[in-house]
């Protein structure tokens, strides 16, 4: 029997998809439409932009985390016992200066200094917003779908998910950069 350079092998391995996107076979799959094909994962920048973007997310879900339980506390003092924590105050009986005490909302017990219960408010929601931009930032870059967003934007405002989804989000992206690597190459 002779064989030709030129003639097809009788099991060919495609390299494409019938619907235009790229993949790649892998080791022992199968071309014929019951696993084997990977999609390969295209990205919205260079891995040291996602990189940088990914540190950026990481600090700011610490911090806004970390903001949103102080404003819990805050929360519960405020509204469950009915005090502020002020800093700088004087005494309203003897007009002693406090360093740091719990202003009673309802008998005013400190007069003047700086309510650290409102600053945390303050710094949660604008610390919020730049986590939002830092949520965006590495979403875009990583092309994900929309409940990935929303997800990441929920971090902010429920108690201890920003330290749960982030773990998740860094583990996630570090998976996809390393099984991806000719995916960031972009310039």
């Amino acid at each position: 029997m002779s064989t030709d350079k030129n003639q097809r092998p009788a099991n060919p391995r495609p390299v494409e998809r019938t619907d235009g996107k790229k993949v790649t076979l892998t080791e022992g799959g199968r071309a014929d439409g019951k696993g084997g094909f990977t999609v390969r994962k295209k990205f919205g920048g260079t891995e040291s932009q996602i990189r940088g973007a990914l540190t950026f997310y990481k600090w700011c879900a610490w911090i806004s985390g970390t903001f949103l339980l102080l404003l819990v506390a805050e929360m519960i003092t405020r509204y469950g016992f009915g005090y502020d924590l002020i800093a700088g105050g004087t005494n309203a009986r003897t007009g002693e200066t406090v360093a740091l005490g719990w202003l009673n909302l309802e008998t005013q017990n400190l007069t003047g200094g700086v309510n650290i219960s409102t600053w945390i408010l303050i710094i949660h929601g604008w610390f919020y917003v730049v986590y939002l931009i830092a949520c965006f930032r590495l979403w875009l870059l990583m092309r994900w779908g929309l409940p990935q967003i929303i997800v990441m934007a929920l971090g902010g405002v429920v108690p201890f998910l920003s330290f749960i989804v982030e773990k998740r989000i860094h583990r996630e992206t570090l998976e996809l950069l390393a099984a991806n690597p000719q995916s960031t190459k972009r310039y």
